[in-house]
């Protein structure tokens, strides 16, 4: 699977974000009726996206993106469309337009501490579509 074979690979992690990309993944794995897309553009990212089978309103509720524009300094930027998370601590980024044309939230790891902010608001992102 090109998901795992990318894992594998990526060797070089000064920021210690590997381990948060992996638990999301596994996050995701285990929630109901979620579907895993993984994305790559070298250079630029590799994103994996959690879609939620049962619901159409958006085509996903999680972008966890590798920004990859120096593969020796990844780091994480992981976006939910606006209406499906809280971020009382503006700890994100709103992004207008910049999710999938719709206005988006996005919280960037640069190191692991952001790791259990993130799989609460992914269980959020969940719970919410």
């Amino acid at each position: 699977m090109e998901l795992d074979k990318f894992i594998a690979e990526w060797v070089q992690d000064p920021a210690g974000v590997k381990e948060t990309f992996i638990t999301l993944k596994t996050l995701l794995e285990s929630l109901d009726a979620t579907d895993l897309v993984f994305k790559t553009r070298p250079g630029v990212t590799y994103s994996l996206r959690g879609v939620k089978n049962t619901q159409s309103k958006w085509p996903l509720y999680v972008m966890v993106d590798v920004i990859d524009d120096d593969p020796a300094d990844r780091w994480l930027s992981v976006c939910f469309f606006g209406d499906t998370i809280t971020d009382p601590d503006e700890l994100g980024d709103l992004v207008p337009g910049g999710l999938l044309g719709e206005d988006g939230h996005c919280f960037d790891a640069d190191s692991p501490e952001m790791k259990d902010f993130l799989v609460a608001k992914v269980t959020e992102a969940h719970s919410n579509q």
